[in-house]
């Protein structure tokens, strides 16, 4: 079974997540239409609120934006944006078209 490719990059997630929380940064998904992101509170659905890391990319569909590997794909701080936990949970990896960090159409694999 494979490992959670987010771990390689833990400390750095958890270095960019301060620095959401300093700059007080919004909802990259709701922008702002929830409130704001609770930086305080835990990382779980009994607080819908707090912060998530959300990667712009699914780290599911890594090959459609080009990444070499999952991996690879968790570990781009690119591909990071501040999201509510609840956002993030709504959104999923069901995304419509948009661009990845590497400026690549989802659907039809484009530049």
């Amino acid at each position: 079974m494979a490992s959670n490719p987010r771990q390689s990059a833990a400390r750095a997630r958890v270095r960019q997540a301060r620095r959401y929380a300093a700059a007080n940064a919004e909802c990259a998904l709701c922008n702002g239409a929830r409130g704001p992101i609770d930086y305080s509170a835990p990382r779980d659905h009994m607080h819908p609120l707090s912060l998530v890391i959300d990667e712009i990319a699914p780290v599911a569909r890594w090959r459609e934006f080009g990444y070499e590997s999952r991996r690879a794909c968790a570990c781009d701080p690119a591909n990071w944006q501040p999201a509510h936990w609840i956002c993030n949970a709504l959104a999923s990896d069901k995304r419509g078209r948009r661009k990845g960090p590497r400026g690549r159409d989802e659907a039809s694999g484009t530049f």
